[in-house]
């Protein structure tokens, strides 16, 4: 081997070493912004930095405020093309998607580190399937836009929940869902491949754990296991944790189709800090035990990649800046923050990966990490818009199976005038007859759950039992 060759070879080799450590040492954080009662973008970015030594950040729009409050930081950005415009940007000439990134991208470079362009959110899981073939077209378009405007260097991406895969155990058998393989993630793999980009995944243990805690040791999906490993019969690699595994279905999925390198970006991981009476694990004591797990896998200065991808990078993000009080469903989508919005820590963290454990005060213990024993009932929240109740309430007495005959004239629940008692005992007994439909405790924040039996004299609600 000749001198010159020698010195460049090492030199790469160290480039790729510096710039893997670098990366690695890099989680972000989502910021969503679904809340009345947040701080403003500018006390928002210097939380990120100062109390949670975030280095990169996601944000679900353009939003120009929030852009320019990123100025001059070493924040890495992430910005999202709506889902609303997709079909417009695929199906148009490319002068819209020019002038999309025109107005939302090179007015901030190069001040703003805008280093990812994501189109769309989670479009593969949306039931409106007209989405999905224009939904590969529309990031070549933005990529086109970006190379021709001289922004060259942001990657194009696009997020994905676990349920783009048709199977993902064991891993080894990593499928994509038949009704997007070939006519949606072939050409994005290409297209991802050719321009170098990630394929962004949005990762929860806490899903799949909490639809099957009894087949699924908790420990296991908090990266907190210490001799629980499961091996996958075809590859004989072995998981010691949930997470490894979800990622390794998707590199399995991708190999079948011919892409088996396309580096992985976790778009978004975390674990709720609180929730509904009916979800269990949601806690602080779990929330902070795997996003602290997640941050020490994913900073260590050696990357520890997965079994299928031993050393390999895994640029991430973690879900969310804030609790989010805005956030539709159940209670879990408003309880994923690192952040109150008063922006107090919920536990300690720190994203760097450089703070030891030790110096962290002792986390509550968990209390639901076991299904909820007694009765729970649905009623109306305490702040709620009349008119919205109202009509909450019909679409309740709607849905059949004499939901509401109780609160009718001279019925033993009947209560004249009494719109939120109507509301509680119609949002109860729809619940309690749906729920296991699919039905929720929700009607769009108008209802919530409680242990205390709202039930009075010979009128008895009906309630839910786990």
């Amino acid at each position: 081997m000749g001198l010159v060759v020698a010195h460049l070879l090492l030199a790469s080799v160290m480039f790729f070493s510096i710039g893997s450590a670098e990366m690695s040492s890099k989680v972000g954080v989502c910021y969503g912004q679904l809340g009345n009662n947040l701080p403003s973008p500018q006390e928002s970015v210097e939380l990120m930095i100062k109390s949670l030594k975030a280095t990169r950040v996601k944000i679900y729009d353009a939003n120009p405020k929030i852009l320019k409050a990123l100025k001059n930081t070493d924040i890495q950005v992430s910005i999202m093309v709506p889902n609303e415009i997709i079909n417009n940007i695929s199906l148009s000439s490319q002068s819209l998607s020019d002038q999309w990134v025109r107005t939302n991208v090179l007015p901030y470079l190069p001040g703003t580190k805008i280093r990812y362009l994501l189109v769309g959110n989670e479009i593969l899981s949306l039931p409106d399937k007209s989405i999905w073939p224009n939904l590969v077209p529309a990031m070549r378009k933005i990529r086109k836009s970006l190379k021709t405007l001289g922004a060259r260097k942001i990657k194009v991406g696009t997020p994905s929940a676990m349920d783009v895969l048709q199977s993902s155990f064991p891993p080894s058998n990593g499928t994509f869902r038949s009704d997007i393989s070939e006519s949606v993630m072939r050409p994005m793999l290409h297209f991802l491949n050719r321009t170098k980009s990630f394929f962004f995944v949005d990762a929860y243990t806490f899903f799949p754990w909490s639809s099957d805690p009894k087949n699924i040791h908790l420990d296991y999906a908090l990266l907190e296991s210490t001799n629980i490993t499961y091996t996958d019969p075809v590859t004989k690699l072995t998981y010691t944790n949930l997470f490894d595994q979800m990622l390794d279905a998707v590199v399995f999925a991708m190999k079948k189709l011919g892409y088996p390198d396309i580096r992985i970006f976790i778009a978004e991981t975390g674990w709720p800090n609180g929730g509904d009476y009916d979800q269990i694990g949601a806690n602080i004591y779990n929330a902070a035990t795997y996003n602290r797990n997640i941050v020490k896998k994913l900073t260590a200065k050696r990357a520890i990649g997965t079994p299928a991808r031993p050393g390999w990078v895994l640029p991430s993000f973690i879900f969310a800046l804030y609790n989010e009080n805005q956030k539709p469903g159940p209670g879990t989508e408003r309880h994923f923050g690192l952040l109150y919005p008063n922006g107090s820590h919920v536990y300690e963290i720190d994203l760097s990966g450089n703070a030891p454990e030790k110096e962290y005060e002792p986390l509550p213990k968990p209390t639901n990490n076991e299904p909820y024993k007694g009765k729970i009932w649905c009623v109306a929240a305490k702040v709620a818009n009349t008119t919205a109740l109202s009509s909450a309430l019909s679409y309740a007495c709607s849905q059949g199976n004499k939901t509401c005959d109780p609160i009718q004239p001279g019925k033993p629940c009947a209560k004249p005038g009494s719109l939120v008692w109507k509301a509680s005992y119609a949002f109860s007994s729809y619940w309690s007859q749906f729920r296991k439909l699919g039905g929720t405790c929700y009607f769009n924040g108008l209802a919530t759950q409680t242990i205390k039996d709202p039930s009075h004299g010979s009128c008895k609600f009906p309630s839910v039992t786990l």
